[in-house]
């Protein structure tokens, strides 16, 4: 069976293979970070729009923390694809996708290793303060912006 997703083929449900430029990757598990105008308030439109730079990047980051905690394949021999819609954005909405993909992955069935959480950390202006879990006026004023992810076991992604 073959079908086309975001331009790579799926073979017989188990594998994703593709061709991203010069490099040919086979994937067991993708994740798809949809970061849409809308989300920010912007009204234009995506007529042949493509995903930018920074949807690109969140994308990566939260499946970077979550592909860890995923079963060896001997345990669960299926290809999995994780969509995260950002629908509204006032904070870390990479670190939403990853929390929502584990939380996603737990309800449909997949044994997970274990639960992956993540949070934005950042820098109080003019002070040594740590701030969890940062808006988008903190991140904007803010002296740092920092991401981590992981399990009870370690870190799994961080930027």
């Amino acid at each position: 069976m073959e079908s086309d997703m975001n331009s790579k083929r799926v073979l017989a449900g188990r594998e994703m293979t593709g061709d991203s430029g010069i490099l040919s990757e086979v994937k067991r598990a993708f994740l798809h970070y949809d970061f849409p105008d809308f989300s920010t308030g912007v009204v234009k439109s995506r007529v042949g729009a493509s995903a930018n730079r920074r949807a690109i990047g969140h994308g990566n980051l939260a499946e970077k923390a979550i592909l860890p905690a995923l079963p060896h394949r001997n345990n669960f021999p299926y290809t999995i694809r994780l969509t995260c819609e950002v629908t509204s954005s006032n904070g870390s909405s990479s670190m939403a996708s990853a929390c929502g993909a584990s939380l996603a992955l737990l309800d449909a069935g997949v044994p997970l290793i274990s639960p992956v959480a993540g949070v934005s950390v950042g820098l109080a202006p003019g002070s040594n303060e740590l701030l969890l879990d940062i808006t988008g006026t903190e991140d904007h004023y803010g002296d740092m912006d920092f991401k981590i992810c992981g399990t009870h076991g370690g870190i799994t992604a961080m930027q």
